[in-house]
């Protein structure tokens, strides 16, 4: 006899594992189900955790190497890479383990191995020696999340052609890097081995980097990462990546038709991610997919078969975790006969750069292209006191605020801690809050967050301190 559930949970990464714990919070006996043989996705094990392991790691060593300037003097700073890959498997093995952890403790079953569907309510479970296992559920949950996507003809090889994942395993620094697609992961991971020492060059189709950001943080973005050693290619589109002799070779064409050869190392693709749909077996349950082979769900996740839902990567909407999880949440909430929902107009993102790079809610291109009245608020971190005594006072605060109501529409911010400041704009932004509301609150001295309600007063051509 197979084990029933009242609901299972296909994929144990941030959406997933967030899902199981809450419908096993909410009273349902609950499965999760997980291939990699170790829970919490791409983010913990491939993505956002590791890579944000060796983005604090370099950034220290690169530190380090200069502080002299700033009257600490050191000696020869070395690099030993296998150390530090060391402690970033760490962070991971730790973290991984405390999902595990969480979802013992919570009461979720977990299974290991591939999950697919064999009746719309019974799922397969074939694990890494072939043993296969059924289990029944009334409710199911996709949350598979996605995987790299490379260019047409072009095979990753983890070795010398990588995707994010083999950029996080490099036994070496390469002496040349180039970086396919000017997209946030790209940039993290290029910034990653800039700053270890290699030469890192980005080839980029679009005339901008970081696609759907705000225009003007973009800019100014691409030019500190330039001032930081960083090359850009831009309006380059890859025609072919062949090997060579040292690695590799990237053939490219510009918009005006010019042929470039870029040597390198290593090849990084990062050119996007697709939904992870494959060897779900979801023609046989009739689930139906959109034209990118996401799975099609309704404003309460759930699929055209009513019993079957889905969250994060795998359906529409930015590939974040923190969306996933927020997702997962609302949809166990659903399940179990409550109100979950999402705000898509508050989801944060950020890049992990130096300095970061966060967003939230509409670009100033947005707001032209859907006609709405805006004003401006914005200051610089040059003229912030906590951020020219501590030397890192690159980038600025920008505010976009409803020219009638001075709603708060969105935030752009590029510099120190960027990824935490922009939570008090969400915050913000869910009680509807004005650039007024901002602009009133008092904010300790000396701090980065001076910065954001500087940028509020701004919107009101107030601004103290510029």
């Amino acid at each position: 006899m197979s084990e029933k559930f009242q609901a299972v949970v296909i994929g144990g990464g941030p959406g997933g594992y967030v899902c199981a714990i809450r419908l096993a919070q909410l009273g349902l006996k609950t499965a999760c189900i997980e291939s990699r043989g170790s829970l919490g996705g791409t983010c913990l094990n491939v993505g956002c955790i590791p890579s944000k392991s060796l983005l604090n790691l370099s950034e220290e060593f690169h530190k380090v190497q200069n502080l002299s300037s700033k009257g600490i003097e050191v000696g020869e700073v070395k690099l030993n890479l296998e150390k530090m890959m060391k402690s970033k498997d760490k962070a991971v093995t730790i973290l991984t383990k405390g999902v595990e952890f969480l979802l013992k403790k919570n009461k979720v079953a977990y299974y290991k191995g591939t999950g697919s569907f064999k009746t719309k309510n019974e799922i397969l479970i074939k694990d890494d020696q072939n043993k296969e296992t059924i289990i029944e559920a009334e409710k199911i949950v996709i949350a598979t999340g996605s995987v790299p996507v490379s260019l047409p003809g072009i095979e990753i090889d983890e070795k010398v052609i990588v995707s994010s994942t083999g950029a996080l395993k490099l036994d070496k620094v390469p002496k040349k890097m180039v970086v396919v697609g000017g997209g946030y992961i790209g940039l993290e991971m290029g910034s990653v081995w800039s700053r270890l020492g290699a030469e890192v060059e980005v080839v980029e189709f679009l005339d901008h980097i970081t696609p759907g950001m705000d225009k003007e943080i973009s800019s100014e973005f691409m030019k500190i990462l330039k001032k930081q050693g960083i090359k850009f290619n831009m309006q380059n589109k890859v025609e072919a990546i062949q090997y060579n002799k040292i690695g590799a070779v990237v053939s490219t064409v510009d918009k005006e038709g010019n042929k470039n050869n870029f040597d390198c190392d290593v090849v990084l693709i990062s050119v996007g991610r697709k939904a992870n749909t494959n060897g779900l077996n979801l023609e046989a349950v009739g689930v139906e997919l959109d034209e990118r082979k996401r799975v099609k769900t309704d404003n309460t996740f759930e699929t055209n078969i009513n019993n079957i839902y889905a969250i994060g990567d795998v359906i529409s909407g930015p590939m974040l975790a923190h969306k996933a999880e927020d997702e997962g949440i609302a949809v166990a909430e659903n399940i179990a006969g409550q109100s979950g929902h999402v705000n898509y107009d508050t989801i944060p993102g950020v890049v992990y750069t130096t300095p970061e790079v966060a967003s939230i809610g509409k670009t100033e291109e947005q707001l032209k292209e859907l006609n709405t009245k805006y004003k401006i608020g914005k200051f610089s971190f040059m003229a912030n006191s906590r951020a020219k005594a501590i030397d890192d006072a690159e980038g600025f605060v920008k505010i976009l605020a409803d020219e009638t109501t001075d709603k708060v529409l969105g935030a752009h911010i590029i510099g120190p801690h960027a990824g935490e400041l922009i939570a008090e704009i969400g915050v913000a932004m869910e009680f509807g809050a004005s650039s007024e509301d901002i602009a009133r609150t008092c904010h300790a001295h000396p701090t980065f967050s001076e910065a954001v309600k500087e940028a509020a007063l701004s919107v009101d051509k107030r601004a103290i301190h510029s």
